[in-house]
């Protein structure tokens, strides 16, 4: 196990231990291609929403990983290009802040999710937990990975700098 996985302040024991009020369970796919690469279940917990990922093919290392505005992922134009996931707008920021950061900040986009980890496997299952998140904010919009990782701003590039979109899907 990585050293940084282990710093994690909550355990997987922990999580499982505490009841949940509520889940959903959302079928992630390639915007690409349509492939499906498998879900990730949302669950409230009384610290958050937990987002326990059971994915593969995705790239090994650290991913974007956000909830975005609108309940699609169907293709969009942008700047007269077509964006795979296009449609499912910008970063869940119900308070306009306009600023990408840290998942855990006031200042920031409600949907900035903590980084999703993918093993050297190509799948991910780690757990990551929004604590300012209810399953009511995350219902009908998009669960969106990026292809690359976040680095919490948007400097030196704009929303964490995670380049297209790799992965995306619907909660219902």
């Amino acid at each position: 196990m990585k050293k940084w996985l282990a710093a994690i302040p909550f355990s997987l024991a922990a999580l499982s231990a505490q009841a949940a009020s509520d889940s959903m369970q959302v079928e992630m796919m390639n915007p690409q291609s349509g492939e499906k690469m498998g879900t990730v279940m949302i669950e409230q917990h009384d610290d958050g929403v937990v987002f326990t990922p059971s994915l593969r093919g995705l790239e090994p290392g650290g991913h974007g990983f956000h909830v975005h505005e609108n309940p699609s992922c169907d293709s969009a134009m942008k700047n007269g290009e077509k964006v795979p996931a296009g449609a499912a707008g910008s970063h869940y920021d119900p308070e306009n802040t306009g600023s990408h950061g840290l998942p855990w900040s006031d200042n920031s986009h409600m949907g900035d999710l903590p980084l999703l980890y993918v093993g050297e496997d190509g799948e991910a299952k780690h757990p990551v937990i929004a604590t300012r998140l209810t399953l009511n904010d995350v219902q009908d919009r998009a669960l969106m990975i990026h292809a690359g990782g976040d680095n919490y701003s948007d400097s030196p590039e704009k929303l964490g700098g995670g380049g297209p979109r790799a992965a995306c899907g619907v909660i219902k």
